[in-house]
């Protein structure tokens, strides 16, 4: 009998990987796509408009280690999370706000695998900006590998972050 080999959380943090564009869901390894210009701008977009708006209240973390015990090791494109001290430890969905995914050649991989390892996690908020059909896709409310709600947002419209209502963000082209 063939069958699939999960590695631990533990197993993946110590296999000689490439530093980047590898990611852990579920025990299962994933390549990611390089980064494309198009990508990478929106990136930076949100992770300006992030940092800007919502100053001391939060941490933003571009395309940094993110934890969901007890088998998944990701890079989101950007999250939002608690401030303090993580020097010892990544941030896991406890410590998270808001989780930003942007998709220009992966939103089958992003809709069909991330958005549910958070929703497993207990993300409250996941944000994937789909490049390709020009919207953002809003995921609140995780209940066991999905949300709740999903609320469909075009470029240029703006919304709040759940955990800062006070806060309106428009979302970038």
């Amino acid at each position: 009998m063939v069958r699939p080999y999960r590695f631990s959380l533990e197993e993946f943090l110590k296999l000689p990987l490439p530093e980047r564009g590898v990611e852990l869901l579920e025990g299962e390894i994933y390549q990611m796509a390089p980064i494309g210009s198009r990508h990478a701008f929106v990136v930076e977009r949100w992770d300006e408009v992030l940092r800007k708006s919502l100053g001391e209240r939060a941490r933003v973390r571009v395309q940094g280690p993110f934890v969901i015990p007890p088998g998944t090791y990701v890079e989101p494109d950007l999250l939002v999370y608690r401030q303090g001290d993580y020097r010892e430890r990544h941030p896991t969905p406890q410590d998270a706000f808001l989780v930003v995914e942007v998709s220009d050649t992966t939103l089958e991989y992003d809709l069909t695998k991330k958005v549910p390892a958070y929703a497993k996690g207990g993300v409250p908020e996941v944000w994937v900006q789909d490049l390709q059909g020009s919207r953002l896709l809003v995921f609140r409310t995780p209940e066991e590998d999905h949300y709740r709600e999903q609320i469909w947002v075009k470029p240029g419209e703006r919304l709040a972050p759940l955990a800062f209502p006070e806060v309106l963000l428009e979302v970038p082209w």
